[in-house]
């Protein structure tokens, strides 16, 4: 059809006025509308090839268009990193599903316990283990608290000595027939009261610490 449009516009006279404008032959409006169609159902050059050499011309010389210029990306395979990254991922996947796994039944059962819906988990070998450490720390206060009562007798009993052997050492100044017990009673006091003071130290060491 292309071929017949072509032969009829090369050999159609194109007629040329006195003026030297050229006539608008009768069939021009026929041959536009033939062109016109031609292009409208003509072959899209996107998705077609481009014949070089003419139309004579062999396969070889055909140019791809449209769609087959892009080239297809291959996809390059997976090394050994992958494969490792993939590892550990699943393992912190595993960790993380087996912590929530029993952090959810822990909150279950202490829910149930709380409302009374469930019954106790109680370990009978852990228990009695607990209650031995609650024995032992009754002990323990006791000890603490009679430390801190050794220390308070302690320190009035020092101050005590303190005051008699005072008094004795007025005494035998005052006394002189009985000078020698006096001052022996008041030395006596003294050493008492040196000795309690190194004790009173001790208690107040292991009642702080």
């Amino acid at each position: 059809m292309t071929d017949g449009i072509l032969g009829k516009a090369a050999t159609m006279e194109i007629p040329i006025h006195g003026n030297g404008e050229a006539g608008q032959l009768p069939e021009d409006d026929g041959l536009e509308q033939d062109l016109q169609q031609v292009m409208v159902s003509g072959p899209n050059l996107n998705e077609t090839s481009i014949v070089s050499g003419g139309y004579g011309g062999s396969g070889d010389g055909l140019i791809p268009t449209g769609s087959g210029r892009h080239p297809s990306h291959s996809t390059s395979p997976s090394g050994p990193g992958d494969e490792v990254a993939r590892g550990i991922a699943g393992e912190k996947f595993d960790i993380v599903k087996k912590w929530g796994i029993n952090t959810y039944k822990c909150t279950k059962q202490l829910l149930s316990e709380r409302f009374g819906r469930g019954s106790r988990t109680v370990d009978l070998e852990l228990e009695l283990q607990i209650e031995l450490l609650r024995e032992t720390k009754r002990k323990y206060e006791s000890v603490l608290q009679l430390g801190r009562a050794l220390t308070a007798h302690l320190y009035s009993l020092l101050q005590t000595q303190h005051a008699l052997g005072d008094a004795f050492a007025d005494l035998s100044q005052k006394s002189p027939e009985l000078q020698e017990e006096f001052g022996y009673n008041a030395e006596t006091q003294k050493l008492l009261c040196k000795n309690g003071e190194t004790l009173l130290g001790a208690v107040n060491f292991f009642v702080s610490s």
